[in-house]
Formats: structure tokens, sequence, C-alpha cells
């Protein structure tokens, strides 16, 4: 899912769940894949957004660069060169 979002944001729910279908053979129902937007939301990785009845899903790379940063250079502060 998240790769989806990096390719492309603002999908909508039915763009991936064709999206996973069709280019990884992922076999899940809308809700489920709604239900795991709704967990990347609430970690942070996701921000959703609602244009008219459509609701779009934006990544969020911020907290996978805080994590990233704190594994490999641990002896800094938080991404400080």
């Amino acid at each position: 899912m998240l790769d989806e979002l990096v390719e492309r944001d603002g999908r909508t729910l039915f763009e991936m769940c064709t999206r996973l279908v069709t280019k990884h053979g992922l076999v899940l129902s809308c809700q489920a894949i709604s239900q795991y937007l709704a967990v990347l939301e609430s970690a942070g990785l996701v921000h959703s957004r609602r244009e008219g009845r459509y609701k779009f899903r934006d990544l969020n790379t911020e907290p996978l660069e805080r994590i990233v940063t704190r594994w490999l250079r641990p002896d800094t502060p938080e991404g400080a060169p």
C-alpha cells in the first residue's frame, strides 16, 4: 500500500483496491484495505483528505525518515549531520 502511495499520492480507496489486485495480485476486500489504511493513518504514515464525496490518501514519510535516521545515525540527534 505504501509503495502505491509512493508511486502516486492522492489515491482513492477504489484506486488502491484496483491497483493492489491488478498489479500485486493481492486479493483483499475494499473493507479490509480500508482498515489497513486506517491503521497506517493512525500511525501517521498516511494522511487522508476529502474533496467532495471522494477521500484521497497521501503518504507521509516523515515518521519513516525519523526512524531511519535514528537507526542509521544513532549517535546524532534526529538527523543532525
